[in-house]
């Protein structure tokens, strides 16, 4: 079976040759290319594709946001770069947002500097905003990978997050959006109401989109959201489009690579086809041997394997084994994909990721 071929097979409930084995390289890729040792554009590139071959895994996390949030005369939205501060300013006649971003070249990534949510005040205009926006498609990247990724994966694009997520992991921050959330809960759900109405109709044009595959990328972990926020505004949303996504005939994914314990069945009786890039011990709370009995019995889990132990900061042998134990149980259960959870890093060595290969081929499903 070709890579292809494997991961339809889970997916649609069956029991390939060997577990799939598809990692996310976005990360790593990203590092090269400021590094100068890839050529800019290399991630949207056919030697991407090319890289994955090269380095036996298959490929899927190509995602991207499929529609665009335009607005209307009445707002101006500036964007720039200061240094290693990146900035948005979005100018409304009720008030102006402003995001700041700061590079850090240490790690290749970029972290929250100023928060364009910062207090109750300046929901009034987010919510204008929102109110004065349209939704357009833009398909253009998911037509030219289903074009070329052919037998080495899946297509897959973004649906918006919920509402929630969308203001805690973009806009506010934990701190920000709990300080509000106790001060203005009634303005609180008021912006987030408004905020749903805008991600519904984008929801709809991700699930249009000529993608197989539809990730609410929620980036969930459990000792920040907790069962209370969950159940308050994530459920709903998620198992609305959840079963819009199956109606269409295709597969819904939910990124959650934080903690897991105590968040990660709720999550999956929500309907998600797939749950990606779950993080086992001993970077995550769970251990893999404990998962599958967590979710419903038709739950993909896809990861197993923490980035952080394809860097130098863990042994050969220390790897071998975690990727042997990990694989002893996708082998012997169904519903398995193993990735990498969720990057591999900057630092990550590329024998490491031929090696996961060389297991992978070396061990047959025993069910």
């Amino acid at each position: 079976m070709n890579f292809r071929e494997r991961v339809l097979t889970v997916l649609k409930g069956g029991i390939p040759d060997r577990v799939p084995w598809f990692a996310d390289f976005d990360y790593w890729a990203s590092s090269l290319e400021r590094r100068g040792q890839r050529p800019a554009g290399f991630r949207q590139s056919l030697d991407y594709l090319d890289w994955h071959r090269e380095l036996n895994t298959g490929f899927y996390l190509q995602g991207y946001w499929p529609f665009r949030m335009i607005p209307d005369s009445s707002v101006h939205i500036q964007e720039g770069q200061d240094g290693d501060i990146r900035y948005r300013r979005i100018h409304t006649p009720v008030g102006t947002l402003e995001e700041q971003w700061k590079y850090l070249p240490t790690s290749f990534s970029e972290a929250p500097y100023k928060h364009m949510i910062e207090s109750a005040a300046d929901l009034k205009p987010l919510r204008y905003w929102y109110e004065h926006v349209t939704c357009e498609s833009d398909y253009a990247r998911a037509q030219w990978l289903n074009a070329h990724v052919g037998d080495l994966g899946l297509t897959l694009v973004y649906a918006p997050r919920s509402p929630f997520m969308q203001m805690m992991a973009e806009y506010t921050g934990i701190v920000n959006i709990v300080n509000i959330w106790t001060e203005a809960p009634d303005e609180f759900d008021e912006t987030l109401a408004v905020m749903r109405h805008v991600h519904d109709q984008c929801a709809q044009i991700a699930i249009d989109s000529p993608a197989e595959c539809i990730m609410i990328p929620e980036n969930l972990s459990a000792e920040v959201v907790g069962r209370r926020f969950f159940e308050s505004y994530l459920r709903d949303y998620e198992t609305f489009w959840n079963a819009r996504i199956r109606a269409a005939g295709k597969f819904s994914f939910i990124h959650m690579d934080g903690t897991l314990r105590g968040l990660i069945g709720p999550v999956a009786s929500t309907g998600f086809s797939v749950i990606e890039s779950f993080t086992p011990a001993p970077v995550g709370n769970l251990d893999v041997t404990e998962v599958r009995a967590m979710v419903e019995p038709d739950t993909v889990l896809w990861g197993g394997l923490p980035g952080a132990l394809f860097s130098p900061l863990y042994t050969d042998a220390f790897f071998d084994a975690h990727v042997h134990a990990v694989l002893d149980v996708m082998t012997t259960q169904p519903g398995f994909v193993l990735g990498c959870a969720d990057q591999v890093p900057p630092d990550g060595l590329v024998e490491r990721v031929r090696r996961v290969s060389e297991i992978v081929e070396s061990r047959e499903m025993r069910i």
